[in-house]
């Protein structure tokens, strides 16, 4: 009787080859043919850049680039976009606004045109953010990442959280943290009248301390260390992907992964047993429902009851978790980079600051900020404005193609990534004028859809449509009550020491810090 090993062996070796001929045709397909068929379309759209280049595409450039332009401090000008984003703007210089770069084997098509930019905005189902480094995950969650109904849900439920007459409750916590701050500035100064202070940690310090009150109330302690293991695991996030990603590698057991996994154990443990004690105390009506973390509880208890406690209403305690990591990052990194980019141009721009300060003076006068003094500061949300433009928190917004789509005239293969580039659209010529890159607060006088030579939509630093950040409220107020307390109390200039060199982690932040003179008024 022949040996059934006889047949089974070469059957398993055809297998073996069929397996490898199918995973090489797959891992071709993905690094090669899908690639050069998506630049062929593009390229017959009217896209020009780089011909792709296998697996890297220019992420090798993009790094080295960065990398030297990062290594001495800027000019002082506000023409940051050469050093902030170099490969970005060698690519449209030499290709034009309608332009290619790939990161790998992904292409990313920038969009320039305000029209196609509000287009992509409102149709954010079909126009959905692009998928992020894993690593970022542990950081970046929740609504910021959610799409369809998941977003939908988390919306509804987290915007009470942020409408201003809640945060309106939230002005003493601002206030209190803003006091601190300065009277630390305020001793400083107190022997020769004037100090030098590295503004920059400072604020860090602050709006660290504002966003823990105002999520956490009475639990602002056990918040702010949450937030500090934040910081700590934000700072190894940044190293790690600002190296090349490589699939899977996050799950090896390196001394990087092990305590990033170890830190997010910790975070979501400490937020689980907070948020768990918080719903205990609002179901039995012990609390006052004034921090976001109350009134987001409270929204969701709401939500829960009216949809009859259905499967999958509300939020679950992870999805509580995720979006109080969301408070953080977000309103903590946006407001610090917003004060001290407007710290920086008032200290470089006198007159302004001098409008500033006569503005607060004569709103407050003596008196404490309150919120409707905040909303009748129009000098300084013309400054805040023109800061917004000239140094955008996040100067890239990214967007994916599921499937084919038609933008304006433009078809769109799927798998492309559309890349928005706020930065360069803040500081474009042909929509702001020839004096894009100075800082011109007036531009704003009469609002923001005046400011452009053609009332575009080319102003969008929280984004834009549906999907506009939902804390920009909180950003702005928290902003306007920090600067109307430092204006009133000192005038500031620009340090001999002061190095420009404003440079992308998560947001545009001062990579040598922001060191200015602070004289006491």
């Amino acid at each position: 009787m022949e040996d059934p090993l006889v047949i089974i062996k070469p059957l398993l070796s055809l297998l073996a080859v069929g397996v490898l001929i199918l995973c090489g045709w797959k891992i071709l397909n993905w690094a090669w043919l899908t690639p050069k068929k998506l630049e062929k379309c593009l390229r017959q759209q009217g896209f020009n850049g780089n011909s792709y280049r296998l697996l890297f595409g220019e992420i090798k450039e993009m790094f080295t680039m960065t990398r030297q332009a990062r290594s001495k401090p800027m000019s002082l000008t506000d023409d940051i976009a050469p050093y902030v984003i170099p490969h970005y703007i060698r690519t449209v210089k030499n290709y034009g606004k309608n332009s290619i770069r790939w990161f790998g084997p992904s292409p990313r098509v920038t969009i320039m045109d305000p029209e196609l930019i509000r287009e992509i905005f409102n149709k954010f189902n079909e126009f959905q953010k692009p998928r992020i480094n894993p690593l970022i995950t542990l950081l970046f969650s929740g609504i910021l990442t959610l799409e369809g109904d998941r977003w939908a849900k988390h919306r509804k439920i987290i915007t009470p959280s942020f409408h201003l007459d809640k945060l309106k409750n939230m002005l003493p916590a601002f206030y209190e943290c803003c006091t601190e701050m300065i009277e630390k500035w305020e001793e400083a100064v107190s022997v020769n009248g004037s100090s030098e202070v590295d503004v920059w940690p400072c604020l860090v310090n602050l709006t660290r301390d504002v966003i823990s009150r105002a999520a956490f109330g009475s639990s602002y302690e056990e918040g702010r260390r949450i937030f500090l293991l934040l910081d700590e695991q934000t700072n190894l996030l940044t190293e790690a992907v600002q190296s090349l990603y490589v699939p899977g590698w996050r799950f090896l057991p390196t001394k990087t992964n092990k305590k990033l996994k170890l830190m997010d154990k910790e975070i979501k443990d400490s937020l689980r047993g907070l948020v768990k004690n918080r719903e205990k105390a609002v179901k039995a009506g012990q609390v006052k429902n004034d921090d976001l973390l109350g009134i987001l509880v409270e929204s969701n208890f709401k939500e829960i009851e009216e949809q009859g406690d259905r499967k999958n209403m509300g939020l679950s305690i992870q999805d509580v978790v995720d979006e109080c990591k969301l408070f953080y990052i977000a309103g903590q990194e946006t407001t610090s980079v917003l004060l001290v980019w407007t710290m920086v141009l008032l200290a470089r721009n006198p007159d302004w600051q001098t409008k500033a300060r006569e503005e607060v003076l004569q709103v407050f006068s003596d008196g404490k900020p309150d919120p409707d003094g905040l909303s009748h500061l129009k000098v300084m949300t013309m400054i805040l404005n023109e800061v917004l433009r000239l140094y955008p928190p996040v100067v890239m917004l990214g967007r994916s193609v599921a499937k084919d789509m038609k933008l304006g005239k433009l078809l769109l293969p799927a798998r492309a990534v559309i890349s928005i580039p706020v930065l360069l659209i803040h500081h474009d010529q042909e929509i702001w004028g020839d004096d894009a890159h100075e800082f011109r607060p007036e531009r704003f006088a009469e609002g923001v859809s005046k400011a452009t030579k053609r009332n575009q939509l080319a102003f969008f630093p929280f984004g834009g449509g549906p999907r506009i950040c939902i804390g920009q409220n909180f950003a702005l107020m928290e902003a306007k009550m920090a600067l109307a307390m430092i204006l009133k109390r000192f005038r500031f200039e620009l340090s001999p020491s002061y190095a420009h060199s404003p440079i992308t982690v998560i947001t545009l932040r001062p990579q040598h810090g922001a060191h200015l003179i602070l004289h006491k008024l």
